[in-house]
């Protein structure tokens, strides 16, 4: 049997712990991982006893981007199909950032492209020490649509732009300047820190909370709509469709630079 792509567990006091759970691939999302996101928040939003959501990653990394795997297929199917794709990962990454209780993202080893969208969906990101980052989609010859508006939210235009075109990696305490993470604290220290943070939390008002996201959100026109959504999904899509996009994914697979690369 193929274990579950993400884990749930609830603790006594309503604190959702959300582990993405493909291990053996760097937890790299494909379509049921998003699908678990996508039907799993809107259930935790339900829930009144869910007082906040925490997001991990299984293994020796936090999240190391999109399944290559499906990408390719994804690549390769009929329009129809490769837009609902791309709208899976425009669909998880605004539920997160929507999300109405605090979310929070301990970050270890790799996370990379939909991993920083993650990172920068969430209200508190913490990260080890050891964590390295890139939004890494250019060097396969795909775009970050589907996160860049929360790119620009969370590390602002310029860092956004920089990070995005060049496909270079950093570290944490660059991902701390930057604003991608809150803070950066040693593997040994990490548990610590989050509990603290999120027994401040407690100490919070649910409703308050709520609405302060809410405010925060729409009075900033941080949120997306449905024609903002189909706009992200068919820029990812056609893109990753087209020949350069084709050509970085089989110089991907077949451990090559693609023909682009001088």
């Amino acid at each position: 049997m193929t274990e579950a792509p993400m884990l749930l567990e609830i603790d006594a006091r309503g604190i959702a712990t959300a582990t993405l759970n493909r291990p053996a691939l760097g937890n790299a999302y494909n379509g049921e991982m998003l699908e678990a996101l996508i039907t799993g928040i809107p259930k935790l939003t339900e829930d009144a006893s869910i007082r906040a959501l925490v997001i991990r990653g299984a293994g020796k990394h936090f999240q190391a981007g999109a399944d290559i795997n499906w990408l390719t297929a994804a690549a390769e199917a009929p329009p129809e199909q490769a837009f609902a794709a791309s709208m899976q990962t425009t669909r998880a990454m605004q539920l997160l950032n929507e999300f109405p209780k605090p979310s929070f993202a301990v970050i270890h080893g790799a996370c990379f492209g939909g991993g920083t969208g993650i990172a920068c969906c969430v209200d508190v990101a913490l990260a080890t020490t050891r964590a390295s980052f890139g939004i890494t989609e250019v060097r396969v010859g795909v775009a970050p649509t589907p996160i860049s508006t929360h790119m620009v939210h969370a590390m602002g235009l310029r860092h956004a732009r920089r990070y995005a075109i060049t496909g270079e990696r950093f570290g944490p305490e660059e991902a701390m300047r930057i604003g991608l993470v809150h803070e950066v604290l040693a593997p040994e220290t990490i548990e610590a820190r989050l509990e603290e943070i999120i027994a401040a939390m407690l100490l919070s008002s649910p409703a308050g909370i709520a609405a302060t996201k809410r405010s925060l959100l729409e009075s900033n026109g941080l949120t997306l709509d449905a024609h903002q959504m189909t706009q992200l999904a068919n820029e990812s899509w056609m893109q990753r469709a087209g020949a350069e996009g084709r050509e970085g994914l089989a110089a991907f697979r077949e451990k090559r630079k693609p023909r682009w690369a001088v």
